[in-house]
């Protein structure tokens, strides 16, 4: 989860802006969806959904089909909804805004499932506090939510990026990164996190929970597509909080759901449960509608469009972090409103509050 590369991104500015367009534009009443996710201890709902037939459930009640695909390469999803492949697909507020919606596709966020509090985390080895990462090489996927995590941590302590040296560095090789002798610091995220947390080297000195509610996981849908179908937007929203509110019982069947989701992603009960111990899940749809309608997401956004726009990933064009505009549940729009291509709404998480789904 939570990887960005920016060669990605501008391929698929470059190739993928005209998809976007036709997608929105032809968009028209239909009774097949293809939804892609990919593995990340808040996404893991949507395939035990799948293979427990909750997805087959809400989409019988409303008389469609939804399938749903499970990707082991994150960008790869992205990539996929963004060429029109996919009607939705699972990713993170700033990804959302970097690729589909600055490849052109108009894309909204149907369910704000979670926003990470502990799972992303600045890891030192050997030292105890943020200060002591000063002047020295950090590794981390670059241009990823690790590279935010950065920036606010630093922004925390008053020092800048210049203050350090970026290591790009694939999530893949970051345990052994760690590892190495002359690795000093990385920045990345669970399961990666937990690992990196077992050697008796190993400090964290900063991690999302101290910016609550900035990285955000969400399940966003094609606005067209959804516009002409809002009965798959309901659909998502039923199939969500049912879920999500099994995932956390406390029940024989909530902790057979969490057993079942924790080895589909690779590790056991109890890693799973640690992993959402630092994830504030939005299991009830009015916990949702308070979140995605509260004052602090226009906040977060121009945070995220700002770090965006000075690393270069709202395309080699962008005058300003105004380029895309970002419209949020009550109509305030960021950005240029002429070109609105991400949308925040409380409708489906709010019919699922009020019970009219």
């Amino acid at each position: 989860m939570h990887i960005l590369s920016k060669m990605l991104s501008i391929t698929v500015l470059g190739v993928s802006l005209a998809l976007g367009i036709t997608a929105v534009a032809d968009a028209a009443p239909k009774n097949d969806f293809k939804v892609a996710w990919s593995i990340y201890v808040g996404w893991m709902p949507w395939g035990y959904a799948a293979d427990h037939g909750i997805v087959k459930k809400w989409a019988d009640k409303y008389g469609i089909k939804i399938e749903v695909t499970q990707f082991n390469d994150y960008v790869e999803s992205m990539n996929q909804y963004t060429a029109g492949a996919f009607d939705a697909v699972t990713l993170t507020n700033m990804d959302g805004l970097s690729i589909p919606a600055a490849g052109g596709v108009d894309t909204t966020a149907v369910i704000v499932g979670d926003f990470s509090s502990g799972n992303d985390a600045v890891i030192l080895k050997n030292k105890t506090t943020l200060a002591d990462i000063k002047n020295q090489n950090v590794n981390l996927v670059e241009y990823s939510v690790s590279h935010y995590l950065l920036a606010r941590a630093l922004e925390s302590i008053k020092l800048t990026e210049r203050d350090v040296k970026v290591v790009n560095t694939s999530d893949a090789d970051m345990v052994a990164a760690y590892k190495a002798t002359d690795v000093n610091a990385v920045v990345t995220w669970n399961p990666l996190v937990s690992t990196i947390l077992e050697e008796p080297t190993a400090r964290r000195v900063f991690d999302s929970s101290q910016i609550p509610g900035e990285i955000i996981d969400l399940m966003v849908a094609n606005s067209g597509v959804l516009k002409d179908n809002p009965n798959f937007g309901k659909a998502l929203a039923g199939i969500w909080f049912e879920t999500a509110a099994l995932l956390t019982a406390s029940s024989d069947d909530g902790r057979a759901a969490r057993e079942a989701m924790g080895s589909a992603s690779g590790t056991d009960l109890k890693g799973f449960e640690a992993q959402l111990a630092a994830t504030k899940l939005f299991s009830k749809p009015t916990d949702a509608v308070e979140f995605i309608t509260s004052k602090n997401l226009p906040k977060t956004m121009n945070l995220v469009r700002t770090f965006l726009f000075e690393k270069g990933l709202l395309g080699s064009g962008a005058a300003s972090p105004d380029v895309i505009g970002i419209e949020m549940p009550d109509g305030q729009i960021l950005g240029d409103s002429s070109n609105v291509k991400l949308r925040f709404t409380e409708t489906y998480m709010r019919a699922a509050a009020d019970g009219s789904l």
